[in-house]
């Protein structure tokens, strides 16, 4: 089963539409007991890191977020899901992150004509081969809402690239671990497949 995680803030219901759709069963947990022993968990997002951040903490989600990453079994991170993975954010101030990859979040630089937040369809550059990414090409595209975005310290985290007045990270893997800057609920055909690969991902405890 998969198991969405619930922290107040974020489109939950799309997403668990979207596993819904391809025949997989997702359920919305808001307690810590609750995703305890999770087949796989997604943590998804919309908002502001800092409100995120807090509010994780608040409800003592961030440990078994922390541990189910730890513990080897498939984790999706969405948005401002992937963000949070990360050290620190600069958005409206200086956040601490759960650190679980090393980096730092920063928002688009202003550039004449560019438009922030980053709203809309990219391409995606692979960088990288992933199990999530069977059977989606190199330049298929994906939908953003954003303006901040990743600066991992190990490129090698980073699995897919795209770019917007700068070139940026769109999709991380490390493992277990995958997390997406792009929207797969919003991304129609890509972004269902991408979330049908995760759902058929194996598991492998540690």
């Amino acid at each position: 089963m998969i198991k969405i995680v619930d922290y107040g803030m974020g489109n939950l219901r799309s997403v668990q539409k979207a596993f819904e759709s391809l025949g997989a069963e997702a359920v919305i947990c808001a307690r810590p007991a609750e995703l305890a022993g999770a087949e796989k968990l997604v943590l998804p997002g919309v908002g502001a890191f800092r409100d995120a951040i807090h509010e994780l903490r608040r409800t003592e989600l961030d440990k078994p977020v922390r541990d189910h990453i730890a513990s080897g079994r498939p984790f999706l991170g969405i948005c401002l899901g992937l963000q949070l993975l990360f050290d620190v954010s600069y958005e409206d101030g200086q956040w601490e992150g759960l650190g679980v990859l090393a980096g730092t979040v920063v928002r688009f630089k202003d550039q004449p004509d560019l438009k922030i937040p980053h709203m809309g369809w990219n391409t995606l550059e692979m960088t990288r081969s992933h199990r999530l990414f069977e059977g989606i090409p190199s330049g298929s595209s994906v939908y953003f809402v954003h303006s901040y975005y990743v600066v991992p310290n190990d490129e090698s985290v980073i699995a897919a690239r795209t770019e917007h007045g700068t070139v940026f990270t769109a999709a991380v893997a490390r493992d277990n671990l995958f997390a997406t800057q792009f929207h797969p609920e919003k991304s129609q055909a890509v972004g269902l497949r991408l979330l049908k690969n995760f759902a058929n991902l194996g598991c492998t405890h540690r």
